[in-house]
């Protein structure tokens, strides 16, 4: 069923967990994007979320692979200025915890509906985007 409504999607973002499964190869999450390449969903990741990600034991040589097969998005003065409203929307969050998440979310806001974001932190998303986005567990 969650890969059913993934497939729904016209766009489908990673968050770091996600882009994590897919850096250690792990098979379900690498089917899931496969299965949405197939259909002709574009896989986003932010240029944020590869450092957030990316460890020490990152192999570099996959890491560039992973990412030759997904769109990565730079992060541009209109998503700051979005994460900031997002941020001040969803309570006053503020600090290094929340600011990748509110710069991620403002490119799955920017990009084509609807969005379907892979994320291990569902209550997170769900205060800066709401119904704006479908969320769905890594």
């Amino acid at each position: 069923m969650k890969e059913h409504k993934e497939h729904l999607a016209r766009s489908l973002v990673l968050d770091s967990e996600a882009l994590s499964l897919l850096l250690r190869n792990d098979r379900r999450m690498a089917a899931r994007i496969e299965a949405s390449r197939q259909l002709g969903v574009p896989v986003l990741v932010s240029v944020l979320t590869i450092v957030e990600a990316a460890q020490g034991k990152t192999d570099l040589a996959r890491l560039n692979w992973v990412l030759s097969r997904l769109r990565v998005e730079p992060v541009s003065q209109e998503d700051s200025l979005t994460a900031v409203a997002l941020l001040r929307d969803a309570g006053g969050l503020h600090g290094h915890k929340y600011a990748i998440d509110a710069l991620v979310a403002a490119l799955a806001l920017r990009a084509p509906a609807p969005v379907v974001v892979l994320t291990s932190d569902r209550d997170d998303w769900s205060k800066l985007c709401g119904s704006r986005v479908i969320i769905r567990e890594t």
